[in-house]
């Protein structure tokens, strides 16, 4: 069948709330060199898109200004030297913008198999979460069997992953969230002690379960205040890790604990890391983690679907707080 020559996609028509994301019809993308044209059948939302929207987190250069970060969806078309895929294939692809879409543009290199008896919904909703926790809590933070880690949000996309990754792997899982149903989801994922933040101080609990040791790693995406409150519950050689700053990133630091305990302070951002560089943590998601997803020890929890053209809709969603996993878009 010939594709079209226009699509259906979501654009930020300006900065600001969930109502400047509009339906709107654009040219059909055109893979290059390396790349592969996806139809799209379902993108996941995570909060970069709502910071991109607010006008807090623009695209890095050459990427689109189509917000959306994941998409799984068939393989439709592919550009010069792409050898690993072939139109009809399903897969699910870590991009760098433009998944708001009926087609997407993705590199060969960030496209994964779908798990097996996994849904293309839920295929959509693995790719931002499992780079970024993999990247993060198991690369940088080198988070070992038999060690702890303390992840803040843990019913968000990155927090329900977090909790079952370094679960499995045989870490001891700390989460912060907020009541007690939130919490009680933690635990079902394999939390070990889930810290209700509205009525309880994460620093004592941690001072408490750990018997005044600590945690070997924390995976934060609040900042601000939490940051020297982090730092107090880390253990001797713990490791902080940053991954986005919901309080703000500009805070004053008592390094002490930080030369008194050894503590490594590291962070990163994905979506401008170069191709490559992303490649390569696919290849250890693909060797590590796939095979968790195809026997089904693994598995996103979803907690609301929308279709594309209600994607302020869910943006409404993620920005409320009030979900328990990811969130994602029909296409």
């Amino acid at each position: 069948m010939p594709l079209p020559t226009s699509m259906t996609c979501i654009e930020i028509a300006a900065p600001g709330g969930p109502e400047v994301l509009r339906p709107i019809e654009r040219p059909m993308p055109q893979p290059g060199p390396g790349e592969v044209l996806i139809k799209v059948t379902a993108a996941g939302v995570n909060r970069p898109d709502v910071f991109q929207r607010q006008g807090n987190y623009p695209p890095p250069p050459g990427a689109s200004d189509i917000p959306g970060l994941e998409i799984a969806g068939d393989v439709v078309g592919i550009g010069a030297g792409v050898s690993t895929l072939t139109p009809g294939q399903a897969v699910t692809a870590l991009v760098a913008g433009g998944g708001y879409a009926a087609y997407a543009i993705a590199a060969e290199g960030l496209c994964l198999p779908v798990p097996s008896g996994f849904s293309l919904r839920e295929a959509a909703a693995l790719p931002e979460t499992v780079f970024t926790v993999w990247h993060n809590v198991f690369q940088r933070g080198a988070l070992g069997k038999g060690e702890s880690l303390l992840v803040h949000g843990g019913t968000s996309g990155i927090g329900t992953t977090a909790i079952q990754l370094a679960a499995h792997f045989g870490a001891k899982v700390f989460t912060t969230a907020g009541g007690p149903a939130k919490c009680d989801a933690c635990i079902a994922l394999g939390a070990h002690r889930a810290i209700d933040y509205k009525t309880e101080d994460f620093v004592e609990v941690i001072a408490r379960e750990t018997n005044g040791r600590g945690v070997n790693v924390i995976l934060d995406m609040v900042g601000g205040d939490y940051i020297n409150r982090n730092l107090k519950c880390l253990a001797p050689d713990g490791r902080h890790v940053s991954i986005a700053f919901l309080n703000g990133s500009k805070v004053e630091v008592n390094f002490m604990p930080v030369m008194l305990k050894r503590l490594v302070l590291t962070g990163s951002t994905l979506r401008s890391r170069p191709v490559a560089e992303k490649a390569a943590i696919a290849r250890e998601l693909k060797e590590k983690v796939w095979p968790l997803l195809d026997s089904g020890q693994i598995k996103p929890r979803i907690a609301a679907t929308f279709p594309l053209a209600a994607a302020a809709d869910a943006h409404r969603l993620m920005e409320s707080s009030q979900h328990i996993g990811k969130i994602v878009l029909d296409v």
